[in-house]
């Protein structure tokens, strides 16, 4: 029994100090890892590109996944940049449109004194919480840059880390141990943003032409938001529903279809853009979604919650994007070894992780051929 207790106290132990070096160093782990998982990307990309186009080298099809990449990161700020003119210049308007609101929210309340939105913004609590996001802009912008040169070293690195894994683990066994234990988890992670990249696609082209046909504003840009919120697995899809909501709640110009004139234009119209984005978000989150990342990935919805709330406390925003591929790396990292394989059941849909392990007579660990694909 106090065998048990000692091992359990230094599970505890050891959990508490990973989370206290992950938290304390933040700054430095939230951007390398996702410069990791970047880089994941241009790599998976590079090597579609290579089985598809027998004719493309291994370095084209790299130049060609790094600049598609970097095309589609430019594309995207230069859409942020254009929406946020766009609002600037009806600025004006919207903020009359959102004294309204905020009028017709106190007087819902029977509330006197309804403050205004520039009343609101420049009150003590408003400075602090523009304060707030305006810091978080500017950290994000720095992490950007330092992001970019991780991955930049990363490739300039990939070169060194076969012979380098060869003085590691001079034993072929073990190091052909680590490389499939590498691959697994390489594969698990290309497996989730590839599969995540293609559902956020799907659900954006999809609500683009939706706020296009229901005559909503700034679709494009709004549509570009969505693409990024729907990374965040659970909480994303819901604030990426009510984003669009909110824009159309506060158009200064109601689109024609609409019955002219009345004090409830604007919330009807902002009801119906709510229902046509959510229909996209809740039909494919819950049907096209369990899918493929149940079969690919093979991790338990409650996991994903749980690892979304203890990755944001962690690392913040950056927490939450790789919440899902963190757990993904952890499932199969656990899977490998018998003393932590519980832990892995635990994070799985079904209880089969993957990496069976088997154990020979000298007591090595050796992955069997039957080390699951994710």
């Amino acid at each position: 029994m106090s065998v048990r207790s000692g091992v359990v106290g230094i599970w505890i132990i050891a959990t508490g100090v990973l989370i206290g070096v992950l938290y304390l160093g933040r700054s430095i782990l939230a951007p390398f890892a996702l410069a990791v998982f970047l880089f994941l990307i241009m790599e998976g990309f590079a090597r579609i590109i290579v089985e598809q186009v027998k004719f493309v080298g291994r370095k084209v099809a790299r130049a060609i996944s790094i600049l598609s990449v970097l095309v589609g990161f430019g594309l995207f700020v230069g859409l942020l940049a254009q929406g946020i003119a766009q609002f600037g210049g009806q600025a004006s308007e919207y903020e009359q449109k959102i004294n309204n609101l905020i009028a017709d929210v106190y007087g819902l309340l029977q509330m006197d004194s309804a403050p205004t939105l520039t009343q609101i913004i420049f009150n003590e609590s408003g400075q602090r919480f523009f304060a707030t996001i305006a810091n978080a802009t500017g950290d994000l912008s720095g992490d950007l840059v330092v992001i970019l040169i991780y991955v930049a070293f990363l490739f300039l690195a990939q070169s060194a880390w076969g012979p380098k894994l060869d003085r590691l683990f001079p034993v072929p066994e073990q190091r052909d141990q680590v490389r499939e234990i590498g691959a697994a988890a390489r594969r698990g992670i290309e497996t989730y943003l590839w599969t995540q990249t293609v559902i956020s696609a799907l659900i954006t082209f999809l609500t683009y032409f939706t706020l296009i046909a229901l005559g909503v504003q700034n679709a494009l840009f709004l549509s570009a938001l969505i693409f990024v919120l729907n990374y965040i697995p659970t909480v994303g899809s819901i604030v990426a529903a009510f984003v669009p909501t909110l824009f159309a709640l506060v158009q200064p110009e109601l689109p024609a279809w609409l019955p002219a004139g009345g004090e409830n234009a604007s919330y009807i119209f902002a009801a119906i853009v709510f229902l046509g984005v959510s229909f996209w978000q809740f039909a494919i989150g819950n049907f096209v979604q369990p899918r493929i990342m149940g079969e690919t990935l093979n991790l338990s919805a409650l996991v994903v919650l749980l690892s979304l709330a203890i990755w944001g406390a962690i690392w913040g925003i950056p927490g939450m994007f790789l919440s899902a591929p963190l757990t993904v790396l952890m499932m199969i990292l656990f899977a490998q070894s018998a003393s932590t394989r519980w832990i892995a059941v635990l994070l799985s849909a079904d209880g089969n992780p993957g990496g069976v392990i088997s154990k020979p007579a000298n007591d090595d660990l050796v992955i069997t051929a039957e080390t699951a694909d994710t």
